[in-house]
């Protein structure tokens, strides 16, 4: 059961939704707009009605995505609260990634049967820091995300991995460059509360975490029909209507351009050397109420996802509609979570069995989204999707098998 509330309106809270609707970025004159109040639904009820969503339109199966993980820079122009990636230039640790050290994880991850490479870096540090441009100088380029462009080239060139490219906010040139060269791309949307801009919230003075900008890139991925991964940080701060806020706003541009293949429902997780490292971690029911309420609000052909690495209790998220662990590596770390290892392939397999599922490996291009004449695969990289491709769409199994790892 579904119960509908207007929503409240605080000062600051919410996206500029005049604006936002002149842009067409969102629908104001749609039913769906108005906040829908799943508080006070019992929770089993609630997960009950997602499961059913999720039986009809993704049956038994649950998939993964067996992954390498690059983070070509942590350097970035923001400075999110719960950030434990992110280093500053002047801090010994800050890197940016050498095509040498690309080439040889991307290879690393290719022994072990990968065939994902995951892209990862902060946003446009070279707009903020000198430190930052005389890195990218040193390599040739005065762009990020012309640097980021080649090495997808290159991953492309001297391995058999499809990248896929999280960086953040894009314009619409970027897009348009690295499409050839990336399956898929992400970027995270975490809320549409500009409250959590103002003095001491986690997005203070981050200028690529203003809501309408993200919606933006949706927007521009969209009309430029880029397989698109987004998704929902929870506990930062944010209401529970809020969330349901984001999600509609998700579901919105799905809804005009077709492109979201999967929503991430991610825990906020404390770490020793972050800001909010006293702030207090979501609980169980809270991921669970927010898993099932976007099962419910999203299109049902959105893939709907939660890490596996982020809870000892993940098993739990099966039952509020997920059908997506997201993606494994059995050779690196979460460089964003550190201290949380991934799971065990296997071993997560076998806990799908026994939950009455089928853990099953999937490409970072969803099967909806693989011919070429659907507009959203570029023509380059078809037929190397297409080898790697089984006949429902998801991963062809090769030689070495693929349960056997994730970091321990």
């Amino acid at each position: 059961m579904q119960i509908f509330a207007k929503g409240q309106t605080m000062e600051g809270q919410r996206i500029d939704r005049h604006r936002a609707a002149r842009e067409g970025l969102i629908n104001v004159t749609s039913p769906e707009l108005e906040t829908i109040d799943l508080t006070s639904v019992p929770l089993k009820h609630l997960m009950a009605q997602a499961r059913d969503i999720r039986h009809l339109h993704w049956g038994r199966d649950v998939t993964y995505s067996r992954k390498v993980f690059v983070p070509l820079t942590n350097m970035c122009r923001d400075t999110c609260a719960y950030c434990t990636f992110v280093k500053h230039p002047d801090d010994p640790a800050a890197n940016l990634m050498t095509p040498e050290q690309v080439l040889a994880t991307a290879r690393e991850g290719e022994k072990q049967g990968c065939k994902e490479l995951l892209f990862s870096l902060g946003e446009k540090p070279e707009l903020r820091y000198e430190k930052a441009r005389a890195a990218l100088q040193a390599l040739g380029y005065q762009r990020m995300t012309d640097y980021l462009a080649d090495m997808c080239a290159l991953v492309l060139e001297e391995t058999s991995l499809l990248p896929h490219v999280n960086a953040g906010t894009l314009e619409d040139d970027e897009l348009q460059m690295l499409r050839p060269v990336a399956a898929s791309m992400g970027m995270m949307l975490e809320t549409t509360s500009r409250r959590l801009m103002k003095v001491g919230g986690p997005h203070y003075a981050c200028p690529d975490k203003v809501p309408l900008q993200r919606l933006r890139t949706l927007e521009r991925a969209g009309r430029q029909q880029v397989p698109f991964t987004t998704g929902l940080l929870i506990g930062i701060g944010e209401t529970f209507e809020e969330r349901i806020e984001a999600l509609h706003a998700i579901n919105e541009s799905h809804q005009k351009y077709g492109h979201i293949q999967e929503v991430i429902i991610q825990n906020f997780q404390r770490k020793p050397d972050i800001a909010m490292v006293n702030a207090p971690e979501p609980a169980l029911d809270e991921m669970l109420r927010t898993i099932a309420a976007a099962r419910i609000i999203l299109s049902p052909d959105i893939s709907l996802q939660a890490p596996p690495n982020l809870s000892e209790r993940h098993m739990a998220y099966l039952d509020a509609g997920i059908n997506d662990w997201g993606g494994i590596s059995p050779v690196t770390i979460d460089f964003i979570n550190p201290q949380h290892a991934w799971p065990q392939i296997d071993r997560l397999a076998q806990s799908c069995e026994d939950a009455g599922y089928h853990l099953r490996e999937r490409l970072t291009i969803y099967p909806k989204y693989l011919q070429a004449s659907g507009g959203f695969l570029s023509p380059d990289l078809q037929p190397r999707v297409s080898a790697m491709a089984d006949t429902d769409g998801l991963a062809r199994i090769s030689t070495l098998k693929a349960q056997g790892a994730g970091q321990s």
